[in-house]
């Protein structure tokens, strides 16, 4: 038996415009070129992709199953600037057949600066999630699939009002070096960690199989890979070879694969049209589709997944070099949490100055769109000479132009707190 949990990211950052050192305004943010791409995205990839995974799932009569995180920023941008694909996402939420999970509301790298905003942003998420999609997630997944065993431990102590555990368990990369000989087609669990929010059973971890997910969202329309063309036959068969080895296949990938990262002419909406009637058909009765949290509740974790240092998705080294591989980097994110506890602070100290406090709430909001971890990742030197990935929806001409914006805004912020 094979259980196929397939997870889709959706994000967009609130891109900074041309801030230069003597530009003195509060505003920030390039939203004409916001509004553009998130237009451009929802025009390609989240209209076509979730009106077809709406008709999927009423085609296979609710065995089709998907989940999704979506960043407070790209349902922010959604509501103003394309509300009809937030409500596709409703249509999907009522159906049963999709599970929203929790991260943090601005896509951050919060964990690694600060547990206070960490937990805030997550339960800023958690309560949008709420709101509009009638869900509270009980799986988590931190920005970028970065993880390690203090961001589980940490989230395996966070509870409800009641005192019970609040999350079941969570995605996370699953890593050659650390996986070693062993499948990621299992469910496994943190050392140090207890019972998770399904009664009786620990702490779960859901390891993203990577190599069949980037079969989809980056070799689909590859000329030159062997394997080319994948068609949804091949695919479902490779899927069930996990049988024997494994019984869960996490297909985690970004949900821009279909139809902006995989062009619609590439054959990706077929692809994905067929895959689940051909999954079944390749050994009746033995595949089926799983949501995370069903997953979780269905199968025991087999071993522990021991992660001291951290993990993510991103590129062959998995780990956080994206978006902390240089001195920039590592000076921007220092610098911006910098900012955090003072202004707390002045906001918490404002008292009855509504008009302070406002003023303050506005600069609070603005820091955390400043603390997305895209603004970093531009900020990325490894492969930029190649082209690669980093470059994808970068605004800039070059990582040293990145820095040197995002700085400039920061001051300004600073200069704000200061007056």
């Amino acid at each position: 038996m094979a259980s196929i949990v397939f997870y889709f990211q959706i994000h967009q950052p609130w891109r900074l415009r041309r801030y230069s050192v003597f530009d003195t305004d509060h505003f920030y943010f390039d939203n004409t070129a916001n509004k553009e791409i998130l237009l451009k995205v929802a025009n390609k990839c989240y209209r076509p992709a979730t009106t077809l995974i709406r008709d999927m799932v009423k085609e296979h009569k609710g065995n089709f199953r998907v989940s999704y995180s979506i960043t407070g920023t790209v349902l922010d941008q959604l509501e103003q600037w394309a509300p009809d694909v937030i409500d596709l996402f409703k249509e999907l939420a009522g159906s049963g057949c999709c599970e929203f999970i929790g991260e943090t509301y601005y896509h951050s790298l919060s964990f690694l600066y600060s547990r206070e905003e960490f937990r805030d942003q997550i339960d800023m998420h958690t309560q949008r999630i709420r709101d509009l999609f009638g869900q509270t997630p009980t799986v988590f997944r931190n920005t970028e699939l970065t993880y390690n065993n203090d961001v589980a431990y940490f989230i395996n102590q966070m509870k409800t009002a009641d005192g019970r555990p609040r999350w079941k368990g969570m995605l996370c990369e699953g890593v050659d070096r650390i996986l070693a000989y062993r499948s990621p087609n299992y469910v496994y669990r943190p050392p140090n960690t207890g019972e998770g929010a399904i009664p009786g059973k620990a702490f779960g971890l859901l390891l993203k199989n990577y190599r069949l997910s980037d079969d989809i969202a980056f070799r689909f329309s590859n000329r030159d890979w062997t394997e080319w063309p994948l068609t949804a036959e091949k695919f479902a068969r490779w899927a069930h070879q996990i049988n024997g080895d494994g019984y869960v296949c996490n297909l985690f990938m970004d949900y821009e694969t279909f139809g902006e990262h995989q062009w619609a002419d590439t054959g990706i909406f077929a692809f994905l049209h067929d895959l689940p009637g051909k999954l079944f058909d390749v050994a009746p009765g033995q595949n089926h589709f799983n949501t995370p949290s069903e997953a979780l509740a269905q199968f025991e974790p087999v071993g522990v997944y021991d992660v001291p240092h951290m993990i993510s998705w991103a590129d062959t080294e998995r780990d956080l070099s994206a978006w902390l591989g240089n001195a920039m980097q590592g000076n921007a994110l220092s610098e911006t949490y910098k900012l955090e506890r003072p202004i707390k602070e002045a906001l918490a100290g404002a008292g009855g100055d509504s008009g302070r406090r406002s003023e303050l709430g506005f600069l609070l909001e603005d820091w955390r769109k400043l603390t997305t971890s895209d603004h970093f990742y531009y900020m990325c030197t490894k492969y930029f000479a190649d082209g690669d990935v980093h470059k994808y929806f970068n605004p800039y001409d070059s990582p040293y132009d990145s820095y040197i914006n995002f700085m400039n805004v920061l001051d300004n912020a600073r200069a704000r707190l200061e007056r």
